[in-house]
């Protein structure tokens, strides 16, 4: 741990070096005299937006396409690193058959489904529409309201339980709202009329979202370069080093206690404090600063924990229709109830650069656990071999492809969860962090709100923004990633895209 200097400018402890903590670093020395100080759990920048290298090879934890909706964010991306415009195509692979992700009511969509599948999905999306679910008391009713309980059941259901390690019924239709906004039967047919009725050469618009920026080496590529911006500005990024302490002088922050890879804990003093720590972490450090019912609610919070497994084959048995080459999609959602797989990047189409030979495929499969599971502490060669299995059992690859290379990545708290005591009471934990004019809950983490890199981007800008004016109140963070109208798609139904 590097020891901080002495001086009258004022101090930022900033906790994580992910998108969040990169950018308040960097958006407080672009705009201010305050120093920032990040420190940093892991060994590497980027959080869930790292890249990891390996044997030549480079892989995308999770995926993170570069769209918003932000002008801010875009503009700060091109300042960082100017990326080359990838196209989008992500697509479900279910009954071993493709489905438009997301769902099309289309022609291609209905055959793949069948007849009877297709007319009950009918029947039961217009008995919703006459007599809706009136009050939406978990995640279920919120599907079943805009699909009807049979396309309900044969896309949402099984997955978002795959996903989360939960039943929709365990999971509040909050998630839903933030997840998958302005998506619903009527819009999907009216996307499939308008492809049904566009002009002989007419153009179809396309958003951030169908195509989207990319690094050639992932996305850590860009927050190495941030990172490198700070570390350039006087700022610092320690690495190894884990907040265990909050300390506070009534309704303000006055430090934090860090402890390094040695074990040594070290108090740093801080006129600010921007948090992109779990809040059970943060609510735990605080103590007893901390009311007792705030600190049980914090330790109830659920998170729910994530491995990629990077698989290199010499090539896979699903092909394009129009030829042996490789199929163009991103990622494939696997719909399939009969694995525990939930979704597989295909790395030689985020980039070229992230595969050495470029003859070879490139896989990262997702897989979605709680790290007390069994699977968890399954040895890697052991989740090697389940996953090249799955990949066989469900005609993705032919049986016995031999496995070329092989990674397995753990990531604990990917994804904080939407249900559960401690969620259903995080108003009041907001609550009590919100008198703490200098405490700032930044990120996906930070905020225990499933959020997009940019979103992660724009809590840190607004927080910076704050500190500038001088305003205390957090509402402008908290509306960070509560718009109507962003997410795309069925992301919420999936794991959401990243």
């Amino acid at each position: 741990m590097n020891k901080t200097k002495n001086n009258t400018r004022k101090t930022a402890v900033i906790i994580g070096a992910g998108p969040a903590g990169l950018t308040a670093a960097y958006e407080l020395l672009k705009r201010t005299d305050i120093r920032p100080l990040i420190f940093e759990a892991d060994d590497c920048v980027g959080g869930l937006s790292r890249t990891v290298r390996h044997g030549g090879n480079y892989m995308d934890i999770g995926g993170h396409r570069f769209f918003s909706k932000s002008e801010r964010v875009i503009s700060w991306w091109a300042e960082l690193l100017p990326m080359p415009e990838r196209r989008r195509l992500s697509r479900i692979y279910f009954l071993r058959k493709f489905f438009d992700y997301p769902i099309r009511l289309d022609y291609p969509t209905l055959a793949g489904l069948g007849f009877w599948r297709v007319i009950k999905i009918g029947f039961s999306y217009f008995k919703i529409r006459l007599l809706p679910i009136r009050k939406e008391k978990n995640l279920e009713d919120f599907f079943i309201n805009r699909f009807g309980r049979e396309l309900y059941v044969t896309f949402f259901r099984d997955y978002t339980a795959k996903v989360w390690g939960r039943s929709c019924r365990e999971i509040g239709p909050e998630w839903g709202e933030q997840r998958v906004k302005g998506l619903s039967v009527s819009r999907a047919l009216g996307h499939a009329l308008k492809k049904i009725l566009k002009k002989p050469g007419q153009t179809r618009e396309t958003s951030l979202i169908e195509s989207f920026l990319y690094p050639p080496h992932g996305p850590g590529q860009l927050w190495e370069e941030a990172a490198r911006r700070v570390k350039a500005g006087g700022g610092e990024i320690n690495f190894s080093c884990r907040a265990v302490g909050v300390r506070t002088a009534g309704e303000k922050i006055t430090g934090v206690a860090i402890q390094g890879s040695s074990g040594k804990i070290t108090e740093i003093k801080c006129d600010y404090l921007f948090s992109g720590m779990p809040v059970k972490e943060l609510i735990a450090g605080l103590g007893e600063a901390a009311p007792d019912r705030i600190r049980r609610f914090a330790h109830d919070l659920v998170y729910r924990d994530f491995i990629t497994v990077g698989l290199l084959f010499k090539e896979l048995k699903i092909k394009n229709k129009t030829g042996p080459e490789l199929i163009a999609d991103n990622w494939l959602y696997i719909q399939e109830a009969e694995v525990k797989l939930g979704r597989i990047q295909i790395f030689n189409n985020w980039s070229p650069d992230m595969v050495k030979d470029r003859n070879s495929v490139w896989l990262g499969l997702e897989y979605f656990c709680f790290a007390d599971d069994d699977f968890w502490k399954k040895t890697d060669d052991e989740i090697k071999d389940l996953a090249a299995d799955e990949l066989a059992r469900i005609g993705i690859i032919a049986a016995g492809e031999p496995v070329l290379d092989s990674r397995v990545i753990r990531m604990k708290k990917a994804y904080p969860a939407y249900f559960g005591k401690g969620y259903d009471n995080f108003s009041a934990i907001r609550e009590f962090t919100d008198k703490f004019p200098n405490l700032f809950l930044i990120g996906r983490n930070g905020m225990h709100r499933y959020n997009n890199q940019d979103h992660s981007m724009l809590s840190a800008m607004t927080a910076v923004d704050n500190i500038i004016k001088g305003k205390t109140s957090k509402e402008n963070i908290w509306a960070v990633n509560a718009e109507q109208e962003y997410h795309e798609g069925a992301g919420g139904a999936k794991s959401a895209e990243n």
